[in-house]
């Protein structure tokens, strides 16, 4: 099965970038033939509804910053375009490549996040999570970290939020997975391995999660420390695709979680429909819940919940001792937070022939990501 999406990050771009845009309406039509005169571009009617442009790379940026003012977001929404770098119509393939102008538009921002991928711009930092009864190392969370053309760290959400908006997120979370299980294993971490993922990403399950899987187990992590958890379970809409993944993660002998359990209605229905073999109580329950006797209730609960479910509970975001004490008092299993280390770069403690066993394991990973 080929997946376009997972596989390549699609060059829409060129020196000479021929654009062929297919609008909702008549009167949008207008608006970007009126733009395209205004430009002086070269540009075709081809058919009612379809006009062909010519922009050169440094028309390109106010060209699509024009097209972003003049038409509406519904028209933007509305309107497919491909592109080509020879003025012939589109071939079969690239007419398969179509999208949105509202995504070709962040696409196009997102120059800077493709750039940062394909010159492997970025990283895997790492928190520690300790065992409530005792605070020794149970296990890291990897966190995705990515630079921008100036070596400054961009902020997460930033990254992914953008490469949402411009269909990039099933690369960029493969990426991320890529990075998590590659910088854990040269910096050989103790304890399991939380990797997070987006279960938006992933299509097929038994096609988009092969390549992660076979890369886990060829570089010799034991599927049984690793654990997938998945975020923003706030709008994890398809209970059944999310059922899926995890099955998939199940059968594979890796274990799951669940993130920001107690932050909305959805995350009490995924515990009690996926049965996950780890939930994490949401910082915002954590923060101050030894002075709030709302919280405790809260959290008291969604603990009983869980272990009758036979899910053990990571209370996430603690930044002081006492909140730590009350919830170890509480029977949580294990904390994580500042209080206990901040997320910090892993240092490489392989030998170069280590190190070149590492990279050629992840050689699955890196077809996958790079095609």
């Amino acid at each position: 099965m080929y997946c376009a999406d997972c596989e390549s990050i699609d060059d829409y771009f060129f020196d000479v970038t021929h654009f062929w845009l297919f609008v909702p309406t008549v009167e949008s039509f207008g608006k970007v033939a009126g733009l395209c005169g205004t430009m002086q571009l070269s540009a075709q009617q081809e058919s009612t509804h379809c006009i062909s442009c010519i922009v050169s790379q440094d028309q390109t940026s106010n060209f699509l910053t024009s097209l972003n003012g003049v038409l509406e977001s519904k028209e933007l929404e509305n309107t497919k375009v491909t592109t080509t770098e020879s003025g012939t119509p589109p071939s079969i393939d690239e007419m398969g490549r179509m999208t949105t102008l509202a995504v070709l538009i962040n696409r196009f921002q997102a120059k800077w996040l493709i750039e940062s991928v394909e010159e492997e711009r970025y990283e895997s930092w790492y928190q520690p999570i300790v065992r409530a009864c005792d605070k020794s190392l149970y296990a890291h969370e990897a966190l995705f970290r990515m630079r921008d053309d100036l070596n400054a760290i961009v902020p997460p959400a930033l990254a992914f939020r953008l490469a949402e908006k411009s269909d990039l997120l099933f690369s960029l979370d493969l990426v991320a997975r890529r990075s998590a299980v590659e910088c854990a294993a040269k910096a050989k971490l103790d304890g399991k391995l939380f990797i997070n993922f987006n279960p938006s990403s992933i299509y097929d399950p038994s096609y988009c999660l092969r390549a992660t899987a076979a890369s886990i187990n060829e570089i010799g992590l034991k599927p049984e420390d690793v654990v997938f958890e998945v975020t923003e379970t706030h709008r994890a809409n398809d209970i059944n695709h999310l059922k899926g993944i995890l099955g998939f993660y199940r059968n594979a002998g890796f274990k799951v979680a669940l993130d920001d359990i107690g932050s909305g209605w959805s995350g009490l229905n995924l515990l009690q429909s996926l049965r996950p073999d780890y939930v994490k109580i949401d910082m915002d329950l954590v923060r101050n819940v030894h002075m709030d006797s709302y919280k405790q209730n809260i959290v008291m609960n969604l603990i009983r919940i869980a272990k009758a479910n036979n899910t053990q509970v990571i209370a996430e975001g603690i930044e002081m001792e006492e909140e730590a004490a009350w919830l170890t008092e509480a029977n949580a299993d294990f904390l994580q937070g500042y209080l206990f280390g901040k997320p910090s770069p892993a240092v490489n403690r392989c030998s170069s022939e280590e190190e070149k066993a590492v990279e050629s394991s992840l050689k699955p990973l890196d077809e996958v990501a790079k095609r």
